[in-house]
């Protein structure tokens, strides 16, 4: 039999709670993290909402001598490491040498500190910039960070497909139990809220550019707009089931199933011919996790905000489950689209909605799209035993991934 892969330790930053329990808390009472940008002057741009991470102070998390040489999404992401370790009470160095590692997933790399670098090369010369901006804006620093930090010298990686790359991650994490690991760090946690990094949000045209935090990202409304970037994610404790059980290891749940695909390009032949990509993925993760859609209690919608991308979600939901057949939730409306550290989030909320039987709501809801047959949960969470989710996202480029978690399930 192949390995299991349980979750046994959650570490959240996000822009509406600083840690699982104040995100979680904030999560079920609709409190929403977006609001005015407060990292830069964005009074000049055309989109000026984002979701920060509230009350962070890098000083207080990380060891000094990380600052220098650490971009902002770089030191959450060390914060988020170090809950989920204590989380999941266990010390890696408990571990054989090369018994345990790290997969997260990145969109962007460290924007913020490449910014400033840039501005001291331009403004002062290349012997103003740090040696750090070597490996500092890389797509793969969090992992790297992670690894020295907790001395993890196993089998390591980065995946980079956007929004998907947080259920993409956890996916490597787990073909990496499969070939003997017994424990992995994955998910993931992304941000880029500076001049450069807001100017190429900017660029992809699907931001929204409404100045009120409670109408600016609506997905499946019939006002969406377009999305609100984020900062933040979730680094999630995966390990081999037997190996947690030995230990007396507390389970959040089980990643039961996984499925990716890619979409062909739009008006292509295979694009117009095949089943859209992201029911395939849907459909995939199932059957991977050897359930029927009956199974599933709540679907974690990649919820784009985008009009035409949320009707294409909303279709493929219907088809693998029927209309209004399942609760279909999007907390991310609280947080912004997190890019890599978007899917990651839903799935910590998955694993506690597992645990708690609350399906968390998606806020500012007033009316869905005409022709959407989705039966939304919004405005309050939803009381709801909860026992295998199904968890969606998408990546910008044509990325498609679908994870099932379930309870813990004895092997």
């Amino acid at each position: 039999m192949s390995a299991v892969a349980v979750f046994t330790g959650i570490g959240v930053a996000a822009p509406n709670g600083l840690s699982t329990p104040v995100w979680w808390k904030a999560t079920l009472n609709g409190e929403s993290g977006i609001r005015p940008i407060s990292r830069f002057d964005a009074s000049r741009y055309p989109a000026r909402l984002a979701g920060e991470v509230p009350g962070f102070d890098a000083a207080e998390h990380i060891p000094n001598r990380l600052l220098p040489q650490t971009d902002h999404m770089t030191r959450l992401a060390l914060t988020a490491a170090q809950e989920a370790f204590d989380d999941a009470d266990t010390d890696p160095a408990q571990l054989p040498e090369y018994a345990a590692g790290v997969v997260t997933a990145s969109s962007a790399g460290g924007f913020e500190f490449g910014q400033r670098e840039l501005e001291a090369l331009w403004s002062k010369g290349g012997q103003y910039v740090s040696a750090y901006q070597s490996f500092a804006w890389f797509y793969a620093v969090n992992t790297g960070q992670i690894s020295i930090r907790h001395g993890l010298r196993g089998p390591s990686g980065v995946l980079v497909t956007e929004q998907a790359g947080g259920l993409d991650a956890v996916a490597q994490a787990r073909r990496r139990l499969r070939g003997g690991s017994r424990l992995i760090v994955t998910g993931g946690v992304d941000g880029a809220i500076c001049p450069w990094g807001w100017t190429a949000q900017l660029a992809g045209g699907r931001l929204s550019l409404a100045d009120d935090p409670t109408r600016a990202y609506l997905p499946f409304d019939a006002a969406a707009r377009g999305y609100v970037p984020g900062e933040g994610g979730a680094i999630l404790i995966l390990e081999e089931a037997a190996a947690a059980r030995a230990r007396g290891a507390r389970v959040y749940g089980e990643l039961a199933g996984y499925a990716a695909t890619f979409d062909a390009k739009p008006g292509s032949e295979q694009h117009l011919s095949g089943v859209p990509g992201l029911r395939r993925a849907s459909e995939l993760a199932l059957a991977d996790a050897g359930l029927a859609p009956h199974d599933i209690d709540v679907v974690f919608a990649d919820a784009s905000g985008v009009p035409h991308l949320d009707r294409a979600e909303a279709e493929a939901i219907t088809a693998v489950f029927g209309p209004r057949r399942v609760p279909v939730t999007a907390p991310k409306t609280m947080t912004g689209r997190l890019y890599a550290g978007g899917a990651a989030l839903d799935l910590a909320a998955a694993l506690l909605a597992i645990r708690d039987a609350l399906i968390p709501p998606t806020v500012n809801i007033a009316r869905l799209a005409e022709g959407l047959e989705l039966d939304l949960v919004s405005a309050e969470p939803r009381p709801c035993p909860v026992r295998a989710a199904l968890v969606l996202a998408r990546g910008r480029g044509g990325f498609n991934a679908a994870a099932v978690v379930v309870g813990a399930r004895p092997h």
